[in-house]
């Protein structure tokens, strides 16, 4: 009996390690899967979608890429444990493991594809000759997200035996103590909404408030950041953004450009006639000079000459291009001074600055002369 029950004993060891054996060899055959799939099968739907300019198919197949790996893994695991030879938790333990390992992979994959909304939706919108703000779509996006989250982790916190209900209850019996401490949250948060709503900019907009002065780079719940032109990022409180006045640049149809020009006291009148007549030809006839407001007058008398008051606008609102029309404005007024013999008004105080200088430098030299 002794040596028939050694038999069994030395029967089942063998029968343990051959099941061990199994159960690791069947997880190194998913994990080689596992590399397979990333290697080979998902690199070759990607070149594809790649080499036919497809991108939705391109995003989407990155967006499943991690979910589909691990998904591979939990099966080899389930499939693995099956097998093994030591005792793993009870059916319902693993039944409930499993179950919200799929849920978690499953929410995963919904949240990646989500990401795609902003490349699918705009070009959805642009079917339909909808025009949506490029503003709202982050904002949109960042709302489907934690929707999506607050689902995955409602139901896998049900599947643990949480009440999800009570805890529903909760937050409404603690809603004034969790409105009093995150109020500031709360208020960036219709900030955030006022914004979006009300559209003062959108993203890529050069806009000035009293905070700060830069192109809108991206909105979220609690806050807006703004690229400044020295390329430092300021992050700006929805709540304060949304109460102070904003000056969007991006938005003018046309901007301004107003300054006095000095002429020589010894211009005659006709001369100063025809640099006045000249210049409102100049800028009615230039291609970037907004046509609507062109105002060449003679303004005042000065000490050192007449001045000439130049109002218009110019079509280009961006800062470079305002400055190369600017730039170009003011070679075309040098050419007609030239033209007409005229000189710009010099400052009497420029006068009194250079004799004085001219008289340093006068005793100077006699001093070295002596």
């Amino acid at each position: 009996m002794q040596e028939v029950s050694e038999s069994l004993n030395q029967f089942d060891g063998i029968e343990a390690w051959t099941k061990l054996g199994i159960s690791i060899g069947i997880f190194l055959i998913f994990l080689l899967l596992r590399k397979v799939f990333t290697t080979y099968i998902f690199k070759f739907f990607l070149r594809i979608a790649e080499k036919r300019k497809v991108e939705f198919a391109a995003n989407l197949m990155l967006a499943l890429e991690q979910p589909v790996r691990w998904l591979i893994v939990l099966i080899g695991v389930i499939i693995s444990l099956h097998y093994f030879p030591i005792d793993s938790p009870s059916a319902e333990l693993r039944s409930k493991i499993y179950r919200s390992f799929f849920v978690f992979l499953f929410f995963w994959t919904i949240f990646n594809i989500s990401s795609i909304l902003t490349i699918l939706f705009p070009k959805l919108v642009s079917k339909f000759g909808l025009e949506v703000d490029q503003i709202v779509m982050p904002f949109f996006t960042k709302i489907i997200n934690i929707i999506i989250i607050a689902f995955g982790a409602s139901i896998i916190a049900e599947e643990w035996g949480f009440n999800v209900d009570g805890f529903v209850a909760g937050l409404g019996l603690g809603g004034l103590a969790f409105a009093l401490a995150a109020k500031d949250t709360v208020s960036n948060f219709f900030g955030g909404i006022v914004i979006v709503t009300e559209k003062p900019f959108t993203i890529g907009d050069w806009v000035k408030t009293p905070s700060v002065e830069g192109t809108i780079e991206d909105i979220t719940f609690r806050s807006t950041k703004v690229r400044t032109f020295a390329q430092a990022l300021v992050t700006v409180p929805n709540a304060t953004l949304s109460n102070e006045p904003i000056i969007n640049w991006s938005k003018m149809g046309k901007r301004q450009i107003a300054f006095h020009l000095g002429v020589n006291v010894t211009t005659p009148k006709e001369k100063l006639e025809n640099v006045i007549k000249d210049i409102e030809r100049m800028l009615i006839d230039h291609p970037e000079v907004h046509p609507e407001t062109i105002l060449v007058k003679f303004d005042e008398f000065s000490h050192s000459g007449f001045n000439l008051y130049l109002y218009f606008f110019t079509k280009a609102t961006d800062f470079g291009g305002y400055l190369s029309i600017k730039e170009d404005v003011n070679f075309k007024i040098m050419e007609i001074l030239e033209q007409e013999g005229v000189q710009i008004a010099i400052p009497s105080q420029a006068f009194i600055l250079q004799k004085d200088s001219d008289t340093e430098a006068m005793n100077d030299f006699e001093s070295m002369r002596d």
